[in-house]
Parts: C-alpha cells; sequence; structure tokens
C-alpha cells in the first residue's frame, strides 16, 4: 500500500524547522550536511534550533545542496527575514512570450506525435494538434477546470478506460506522483493523491500481486492504447529549463510522446493528416 506524506503548515514555520525537515526528507545527517557545505555540524545545528540567523547565502548554500524547488527557497528567505528571490510570472505575461512561443514552437513540431507542456502540479497549460485529439476522449468532467494529467490517466472513465497495459502504466504514474509529492512537499498534490488512490481501478490496481515472472524487463516502459481498432504503444519523454530563475519555469515540464513502434507511428501520421 502507498503511503501519501504529509506536510506542515509552512507558512508560520521557522526557517530552522524549514531546513530540518527538508534535512530529513533527504535522509542527511546534520554531520553529512554540514560537510557538504563546508560549515560545522555546531552552527548548522545553531541555525536549525533557531539559535543563530543564516545569511541569505548560507540560505541558498543549503537549498542548493538539498535541491530544493524555487517556490520553497522564496518561503526560506521569507523565514529568515529576507526578501524572495525568484519571480513567478504567468505564462500570458509580456515577460514570457519569448519562453512560451519556445514551448510551443517545440511541441508543433512534434507533431503528429502528441505533446504537452506542464505546470507544477501536471495540469495542462499548452499543447500541440495531436494532444489535442486525444483529450478530445476525455469526458467532460475531467476536462474542467483544467485538464490534469494524472486524473486523466488514472480515472477509469478517462484515459484508463483505452490503456491496454493499465497495471505497468498506472503503477508509473502513481510513482511519478508520490516522487513529486516528496520533492514539493504540496498540500494540492497530496489532495490530488488522495483523489486517485480512490479510484475503483487504482484501489484494484494496488491490490494486485506483484508479477515474479522472471522475464526480460523492457528498456521502456510504454503506454499501451486501443483507439479506433487500432493498440498504439508510445513512449514518453520529460524535458525541463536548463537554468531558469522564474518559479514558473522551474516548474514547467514538456512531455513529448513518440510511437514504440511501427504500426503507432503510421496510425499517429495519419491522424495527423501528415
Amino acid at each position: 500500500m502507498t503511503h501519501l506524506i504529509s506536510t506542515t503548515d509552512q507558512g508560520g514555520a521557522s526557517v530552522g524547522t524549514l531546513i530540518r525537515e527538508w534535512r530529513t526528507q533527504r535522509k542527511l545527517s546534520q554531520m553529512e550536511l554540514a560537510l557538504d557545505i563546508d560549515i560545522s555540524p555546531r552552527h548548522l545545528s545553531f541555525v536549525e534550533t533557531g539559535r543563530s540567523r543564516p545569511s541569505a547565502e548560507l540560505l541558498m548554500s543549503i537549498a542548493s545542496q538539498l535541491e530544493v524547488p524555487l517556490r520553497a527557497r522564496n518561503t526560506w528567505l521569507l523565514a529568515a527575514g529576507y526578501a524572495p528571490r525568484y519571480s513567478e510570472q504567468g505564462l500570458d505575461t509580456a515577460r514570457m512570450v519569448q519562453a512560451r512561443a519556445a514551448v510551443q514552437r517545440l511541441l508543433d513540431t512534434h507533431d503528429p506525435y502528441p505533446g504537452v507542456a506542464l505546470d507544477r502540479h501536471w495540469n495542462v497549460v499548452l499543447h500541440n494538434r495531436a494532444a489535442e485529439k486525444l483529450m478530445a476522449l476525455l469526458p467532460s468532467e475531467l476536462l474542467t477546470p483544467t485538464i490534469n494529467i494524472f486524473r486523466a490517466s488514472l480515472h477509469p472513465q478517462g484515459f484508463a478506460a483505452y490503456t491496454r497495459n493499465f497495471s505497468e502504466w498506472g503503477n508509473y504514474l502513481l510513482q511519478v506522483l508520490q516522487r513529486l509529492m516528496l520533492n514539493a512537499r504540496d498540500e494540492d498534490l497530496i489532495a490530488l493523491a488522495e483523489e486517485v488512490h480512490a479510484y475503483p481501478n487504482v484501489i484494484a490496481l494496488k491490490q494486485q500481486a506483484p508479477d515474479t515472472q522472471a522475464t526480460e524487463p523492457a528498456l521502456l516502459i510504454p503506454c499501451i492504447m486501443e483507439l479506433q481498432g487500432h493498440v498504439l504503444s508510445l513512449f514518453t519523454t520529460l524535458t525541463t529549463f536548463g537554468s531558469p530563475r522564474d518559479i514558473t519555469l522551474h516548474e514547467l515540464c514538456v512531455e513529448l510522446f513518440y510511437p514504440a513502434d511501427t504500426q503507432t507511428e503510421v496510425f499517429l501520421k495519419t491522424m495527423g493528416g501528415a
């Protein structure tokens, strides 16, 4: 059974408490972290207990070592009495015109294969024509207020209804969601996980005994779907910005689907009019 992580209310937590929680989550001792960032364990202990106020530079050094997301780094800075360092521009703002255009161009170039851009909760914020055709299969309740990949893929009336290897693909998606929760410590992601774990097909999936057959593992886990009488096999890649200093760009990822066999490639090209 999958255990969902919990978070504390970070709005009123001290910066020392936040650091300790992230360090514990990363399974590092005070000694290990102190050595990694070249300070004494005593100094780090004083920071975590509130006996010493860390400089902004020390905070960012600790955050970098612990791979803390930019959104949480701003929270650390505010908790320590410093101004946030990272902006959060909406994708529709003037400063994001070039970045948004670059992502959309990437997605459009990928057509006739499906591609989507996702926010930190894996809500679809941009997509290409091939993805739009697939999303047309979803019932209306999964289209609003926005399409969420986990909800759309795991809901029994969503893509799960077309997924022939739901045991493999569903477990993969649940693992991705769990990793996102551990990394982001986000209450909305926890609520989303609680929702999808309550789907009857997901409950049944988690109750299945693991497959212990000694077969050679596949190189990739594909998503195998049956559409219009055709069996499609797709594998996926995830792409992120290399050096973002804006929270929106840091949390944005692009998911591109590729045909895993010739039959799928021909079908997608035909469906896309290529």
